[in-house]
């Protein structure tokens, strides 16, 4: 089944790859790893502009472990999920205090980074450094549940099959353009809700689309939503906070949403995760 799939997919990926930054012979991998954690749950064209903005501000781990970490918070703008900065700032404080200012190369040397997990310590390790690793995100373990297991989707956490399977079809040669090739495949094809198999180059072989694409038949996998909930609250309050250099007074966060009982246990969310500081005067800004 791997040299089965190899070559479709390693030629498809020649003609149809995205001319990504980070994808580029000069990125370093500070400017993949910065990458990696940006598009965590987070789409490519969202990510575009504040990385470029984030590598022309900060273009080593030592110039943003300089900065306070509310500046990595400030300019993270609406990419979501906002500790992934808190993290990426942690992380440049340790990249320059314990490697010297350079990324490590080794798996567990990343794996131990702050919020680096056993995906990004992979992916880095496989895109920065030439390291053979089983990378597995949404979109490559979509790929390989249709492929190879027949599934419409994978399970919601990665499974030690899944990650066996993974290795098992790590090339010998090349297994880093292997990893980006099956990942912008499941990005750009083999998609989650509307799935291009006319031009997927593994179709003929494609174990779900052989066995009549049957559907998922797991535990529901519903939508994320957002409106209303405690995470557009958070972002709201935090962007008052992004946008202001300095304090804020309590009011001006008081009249960004009208449920008193959400906002107070919003604001509080984000002093527990260090997003938020409060005075002793009673006002707020970003962690110094």
């Amino acid at each position: 089944m791997a040299t089965a799939l190899h070559a479709p997919i390693l030629d498809w990926y020649a003609e149809n790859a995205r001319d990504l930054p980070w994808r580029r012979p000069e990125a370093g991998p500070w400017a993949i790893l910065v990458s990696e954690i940006m598009l965590q749950q987070t789409p490519v064209v969202r990510v575009l502009p504040v990385w470029t903005e984030w590598m022309e501000r900060w273009p080593t781990p030592a110039a943003l472990a300089a900065e306070p970490p509310g500046e990595a918070v400030r300019h993270w703008g609406r990419l979501g999920y906002p500790r992934r900065a808190l993290n990426l700032h942690a992380c440049a404080r340790a990249v320059t205090s314990e490697h010297g200012g350079r990324v490590p190369q080794g798996y567990e040397e990343l794996r131990r980074l702050p919020g680096v997990g056993d995906y990004t310590a992979a992916a880095v390790a496989s895109f920065a450094f030439g390291r053979s690793h089983a990378v597995l995100d949404t979109n490559v373990r979509r790929v390989l549940a249709r492929a190879v297991r027949g599934e419409e989707y994978p399970p919601k956490a990665t499974t030690a099959a899944e990650r066996k399977l993974a290795e098992s079809l790590l090339p010998a040669l090349d297994a880093p353009r292997w990893a980006v090739a099956v990942m912008e495949l499941g990005a750009l094809v083999c998609t989650a809700r509307a799935p291009r198999c006319a031009d997927c180059p593994v179709a003929a072989s494609c174990a779900w689309r052989l066995a009549g694409r049957p559907a998922y038949d797991g535990p529901e996998r519903r939508g994320q939503t957002y409106a209303g909930t405690d995470r557009q609250c958070r972002g709201r309050l935090l962007a008052v906070l992004r946008e202001a250099h300095g304090a804020v007074p309590k009011a001006a966060l008081d009249v960004v949403w009208d449920d008193a009982v959400q906002r107070e246990r919003a604001l509080d969310g984000l002093i527990a995760d260090g997003l938020a500081q409060v005075l002793p005067d009673g006002a707020y800004r970003l962690p110094a």
